[in-house]
């Protein structure tokens, strides 16, 4: 169950008929989405659809070329391929993700503070002297999270939670995914490849295809749609592969 927010509260993301250009080529065209305070909502398609190009759009990567992108609150980045400073330590990763929350003194001591992180995230604390370099694919994906975390977002965009990481290790995440969400009420929003794991572990989704919306609904109508079932899900309507 994910966290709730008060009906008529505006979106935590808002996009709308965006369109974003790489040169000659249209990345993006004419999407529109939304994410409500609290919800954790999947985008999925195949690699080279646009979904990473829009999850940079939001965090200020990419401009427009039209349309409009609204983020109402913090908005915690989890790139795809976890992008860690390898001579860092993990601690010191983590204190990166809150560089940029305003404030002096002890208020910025206390921003970055990241021992609320190994409350969140308890497999961290035993590495927090490790250099990030030496850290497993799991490892850095978790601190990955835990540097989005830092600076207290309202909602956490990640690209590609799965990749290249054993089953188990991905189980490990999501747990601690969702109870992030259903405890503090974090939206979420998941950029995944994996499709299956996306759109059982969200309560709503979107599948993006050559830069444009294609399908949206729940996890579970989507779940059962032939067309993505066949696409996306290695099988057809009503059969688990």
């Amino acid at each position: 169950m994910s966290g709730r927010a008060a009906p008529d509260a505006p979106p935590v993301v808002e996009v709308r008929d965006l369109v974003v250009r790489h040169g000659a080529a249209t990345a993006l065209d004419g999407v529109s989405l939304h994410v409500a305070p609290g919800e954790m909502v999947a985008l999925v398609g195949p690699n080279g659809a646009g979904k990473s190009t829009l999850v940079d759009t939001l965090s200020g990567i990419h401009t427009p070329a039209s349309g409009t992108v609204e983020v109402r609150g913090r908005l915690g980045h989890v790139p795809e391929g976890r992008q860690m400073f390898g001579d860092l330590t993990v601690d010191d990763n983590l204190r990166l993700g809150a560089w940029r929350v305003p404030g002096r003194g002890r208020a910025r001591r206390a921003a970055r503070d990241t021992s609320r992180i190994y409350e969140i995230l308890p497999g961290l604390a035993r590495l927090r002297g490790t250099r990030a370099g030496r850290l497993s694919g799991g490892e850095q994906q978790m601190v990955a999270v835990g540097r989005a975390l830092m600076s207290r977002p309202q909602v956490i965009a990640i690209d590609e939670l799965s990749l290249g990481l054993a089953p188990l290790i991905v189980t490990s995440l999501t747990e601690h995914l969702t109870r992030l969400n259903r405890e503090q009420g974090t939206a979420v929003l998941l950029i995944e490849q994996h499709a299956r794991l996306a759109l059982e572990l969200c309560g709503r989704a979107y599948v993006l295809e050559a830069g444009r919306i294609t399908a949206e609904g729940s996890g579970a109508e989507l779940s059962a749609s032939a067309e993505v079932a066949t696409a996306y899900l290695g099988g057809a309507k009503g059969v688990t592969p």
